[in-house]
């Protein structure tokens, strides 16, 4: 949504702020807090985990002649909104950064800063007859961004005053919180119960919340325009119009110097380990293997972010262990999890398309940097060769087999409790599609890899192709028996011809699984995960966590899978402008229709299998985001002239 008038606004849709470390600030257009993730200060203590929630909301109104002018939306329970102050809203934009415009002719607007500035909050009367009086309380918790807070005796609400600077720490083992402004603090502690969070309970959770508000800032719209900065620590010295307008002005110039889409790509780069990772999705997910390195070959790589992608390989690089690259880090910061078969092999065609990227731009990475990702590839591929985890290892036939009961190792991963949703115990078909492209890879520059990879290409030729449906079967070997097949229709089997650097089919037999694919799981938001034929298919997702799980991957449709779909259909249908012009309609065109809806200049998680396809899961994904940009590219030469390596040599 880069703007809109009332009658044309989703007032549910969810704008984002992100600082770079893991921490940004969120909301809906109406202002309603509608999950517990929807805050102005959430910071990550341990970027990119660790994440904190500090200040929740504000509570904000005018006050003129007529009375008071509601600027703040809250829902209490049982189900009662008040103040409703998205009664007054005009218009929004989401761009360059969430901006208000109210019919009290005063406009808000919210920003946070790249590297750790804060959130901006600035309000600016439009017309001399607007209201001069503007009165905000904060609304502060301190707690886990996952959990929820209640009324308690220990939150702590002492200030710390210095002029219309104010500090507080309600928490001792939690950052401190600064609230600088051009306002005058007055000290008056009151608790708000029960905030309801209606995103919250439609997914089956605990949602309800006890807030502090420790006292309430007034301003003179009359003088000058309102402005809050939100930031931890205990620093109170800083001036609030001069912090606020340095970041004003550095965000107008970053923000104005890129396509809009590739503005969002950024809100994924985080901190980790003094180097660069991509966070998987908003506002629950921190950064994943498997997310990481599908979603910089679009987000990075397709923006000319050479340099950043560079930094997140060798971030991860140093990671390798058995041959596995984690897949996930816990948010308490304990040992990473290596359970994933896939996210390693997607690390060496991250890797690739990096070097051939680099090599294309004239930029490449210096001998140092080439070794240390071929190395990490090396060790990965050993691993896997020798054997490592969950049964990963090479069978006899080249291929790779995975699994064990109870273990999700494929991107199909749902589970609850002990039940593994989609176990996929065998030889998955995408498994088998990055295995054989990553010994491609690595033949380069390694000759030992070429024998495996015939072996393997050979025994996948034989093994997968479904004379049935004349697609492939999605996993052979199932829980490693031999000739027992899998033949559920599902959307994996589009890698082998789309998605990857390396084809392992052409001809008719690359067209007849394109034609299935299209025929039976293609969606305007993407793949469904199951043919609508099959007893498990679930057409909607909804309800609570254990409903939801079971029709994450049996059914719902992925927008990330898109990009591996064009791909596919471009190769098998001749990659002409008459093509592309085609794709650019039926494929492209309801993506970017959706950048406007959900989460606003984003692309979502998942979407229903039917129709109207209501969008699900995270409303800010990196893959799904990524791939949008990768089928921009791919239908829209003219776009390569803007990539130009943007920050550094890679």
């Amino acid at each position: 949504m880069t703007a809109g008038t009332l009658g044309a606004m989703d007032l549910q849709a969810e704008w984002l702020e992100t600082d770079g470390h893991g921490g940004y600030a969120s909301g809906t257009v109406s202002g309603e807090r509608t999950r517990r993730y929807h805050a102005l200060l959430l910071t990550a203590t341990t970027p990119p985990t660790g994440r904190v929630v500090l200040v929740n909301g504000i509570e904000a109104w005018l006050e003129g002649p007529h009375g008071r002018i509601p600027l703040s939306t809250q829902r209490y329970l049982p189900d009662i909104r008040h103040p409703e102050g998205d009664r007054g809203i005009v218009s929004f934009s989401a761009t360059p950064w969430p901006r208000w415009q109210f019919a009290s002719r005063v406009t808000q607007e919210i920003l946070a800063g790249r590297q750790g500035e804060g959130t901006v909050l600035r309000w600016c009367r439009t017309d001399a007859a607007a209201p001069t009086r503007l009165l905000v309380r904060p609304l502060l918790s301190g707690r886990d961004y996952h959990a929820l807070h209640r009324h308690n005796d220990v939150f702590d609400a002492t200030a710390r005053v210095a002029g219309g600077n104010v500090g507080w720490r309600p928490y001792r083992d939690l950052p401190g919180i600064a609230l600088l402004s051009n306002g005058q603090y007055e000290h008056d502690p009151q608790w708000f119960y029960n905030f309801l969070y209606h995103t919250e309970a439609a997914r089956g959770l605990d949602c309800v919340e006890d807030l502090l508000s420790p006292g309430m800032i007034s301003f003179d719209l009359s003088h000058a325009d309102a402005v809050m900065v939100l930031r931890t620590g205990e620093d109170l010295s800083a001036p609030a119009n001069a912090v606020a307008a340095a970041l004003l002005a550095a965000e107008h110039d970053r923000r104005s110097a890129v396509p809009t889409v590739w503005l969002a790509a950024d809100a994924y780069l985080t901190a980790r380990d003094g180097g660069l990772s991509l966070i998987a999705g908003y506002p629950w997910f921190t950064d994943w293997g498997r997310d990481t390195f599908i979603a910089m070959r679009g987000l990075m790589l397709g923006t000319g972010r050479l340099a950043e992608a560079k930094q997140i390989l060798l971030t991860w690089a140093g990671l390798v262990n058995q041959g596995m690259l984690p897949n996930r880090f816990p948010d308490a910061g304990t040992a990473p999890e290596y359970n994933a078969v896939d996210a390693s092999l997607w690390f060496i065609i991250a890797m690739h398309d990096l070097l051939d990227s680099a090599a294309a731009a004239g930029e490449e990475p210096a001998s140092a940097t080439q070794a240390c990702l071929i190395g990490a590839a090396e060790a990965i591929l050993d691993g896997y060769a020798r054997g490592t985890r969950y049964g990963i290892g090479v069978d006899q036939d080249g291929l790779l087999r995975a699994g064990e009961p109870g273990q999700q190792l494929t991107w199909m991963d749902a589970r609850f409790g002990d039940w593994v949703v989609t176990p996929r115990i065998g030889k998955p078909v995408e498994v088998e599609a990055l295995w054989i492209n990553a010994l491609r890879i690595a033949g380069a520059w390694s000759p030992r890899w070429q024998e495996m990879e015939a072996r393997a290409r050979t025994s996948f030729a034989a093994r997968f192709p479904d004379p049935a449906t004349g697609g492939l079967v999605d996993v052979v070997d199932v829980d490693h028996v031999p000739g027992h097949c899998d033949r559920s229709l599902r959307p994996n089997q589009i890698l082998a011809v789309g998605g990857l650097p390396f084809p392992l089919l052409t001809g008719t037999a690359a067209r007849r699984v394109v034609d299935l694919v299209e025929a039976r799981l293609l969606t305007p938001l993407g793949l469904r995960t199951l043919s609508p034929d099959h007893p498990a298919y679930a057409p909607r997702y909804q309800g609570d966590l254990r409903a939801r799980d079971a029709a994450y991957h049996q059914g719902t449709a992925w927008p990330w899978l898109m990009g591996p779909f064009v791909e596919a259909w471009l190769r098998v249908r001749g990659d002409t402008p008459e093509a592309r012009q085609e794709a650019r309609t039926r494929f492209l065109a309801p993506l970017r229709a959706h950048l406007d809806t959900a989460g606003l200049g984003h692309v979502s998680e998942l979407a229903d299998a039917e129709a109207p396809h209501a969008p699900g899961g995270c409303p800010f994904q990196a893959w799904s985001l990524g791939e949008v940009i990768r089928i921009e590219r791919m239908l829209t030469p003219e776009t390569r002239a803007l990539l130009r390596p943007r920050s550094g040599d890679a």
